[in-house]
């Protein structure tokens, strides 16, 4: 009778371990696939226009489309209103900012207008709170006198009394230049000109060639601002035959903001209208880097490869 007993409890206690070890592996299966879920879920990007002194019209369809090509990402626009819109429109522009994984700004303030400072605070509440940001080109031009954005995007197109300048000298190392000294920021004639790539292990930009030729665009120079907590990512050499200033320039950086990542890109310049054929925008290497960025911005990861038709050192490649 005993030993019938113990016979009964040992099945059921096997049966019962049986049954754990199965929650077990289902619990742990199932939070591999919500796991797999989640990184390939797309990733929610809102670009800004609406305003800018380059043509935002014209390259906003041209990112949207590029992102959305890549599979990664489910892009929506937030145009502001112009800035000789009526008060009613201003205040019908309150952009969501904190429902989007990653920001990307294509805006840059005309004619003195500034943003509502409850989108001000919207906007600086999103990102801190760990939404990502992209500035493309000109973007960083924009918001003077808005202390929180010059913060997060380190260096802006301000005069040399509005900041401090950060450049890399002939051997990679930082030199800061203090406020009051230097050039203002400015930029010569547009040109061709040679990317290095100065973080090669960063995932941005890990796996692109160490210097590569980026198409007719403007190299902008003597950047301003706070330039704080800054990764350089990669720099353009400043040449004095182009009115430059013989310095290698920052060209993509990032600052951390609160729980937020905050990537600026300089490169990407496009004219006020159609005239151009906008090839700063047009670079593969230009729109490859505002697609890693936007997927390292939002998740702290890249998993979209460099492009294959990347520019070479000698070689400059554009979109079809």
């Amino acid at each position: 009778m005993t030993k019938r007993i113990f016979l009964r409890l040992s099945v059921a206690v096997l049966l019962a371990m049986g049954m754990i070890s199965c929650a077990e592996k289902s619990e742990k299966s199932g939070g591999e696939e919500a796991g797999k879920e989640k990184s390939s879920a797309k990733i929610k990007v809102l670009i800004i226009d609406g305003q800018n002194n380059h043509n935002w019209v014209a390259t906003t369809p041209l990112m949207k489309d590029y992102l959305e090509k890549s599979g990664r990402f489910e892009v929506q626009v937030s145009t502001s209103p112009r800035p000789d819109a009526d008060e009613a429109a201003w205040m019908a522009w309150r952009p969501a900012f904190a429902k989007y994984d990653v920001l990307l700004n294509n805006f840059n303030n005309e004619k003195g207008s500034q943003w509502p400072d409850e989108v001000k605070r919207s906007f600086e509440k999103a990102i801190e709170g760990g939404v990502g940001l992209v500035n493309v080109h000109a973007a960083n031009n924009g918001h003077k006198g808005w202390g929180e954005f010059e913060k997060m995007t380190g260096l802006l197109w301000r005069s040399k009394e509005e900041g401090k300048r950060y450049v890399l000298d002939a051997d990679g190392k930082d030199e800061f230049v203090p406020v009051g000294e230097g050039p203002d920021a400015g930029h010569g004639p547009q040109h061709e000109f040679e990317v290095v790539t100065r973080d090669q292990g960063h995932p941005i930009t890990k796996g692109m060639p160490k210097e590569w030729r980026h198409s007719l665009d403007e190299l902008y120079h003597g950047q301003r601002g706070p330039a704080e907590n800054m990764t350089i990512l990669a720099t353009a050499y400043s040449a004095p035959e182009q009115k430059g200033t013989g310095a290698n320039e920052p060209m993509l950086w990032w600052i951390p903001y609160g729980k937020g990542r905050v990537v600026t890109c300089l490169l990407g310049h496009v004219g006020r209208d159609d005239t151009e054929q906008m090839l700063g925008i047009k670079c593969v290497g230009t729109m490859n880097i505002i697609e890693r960025s936007c997927e390292w911005a939002a998740t702290g990861e890249v998993t979209l490869p460099v492009a294959k038709d990347f520019p070479t050192k000698d070689e400059i490649r554009l979109l079809k």
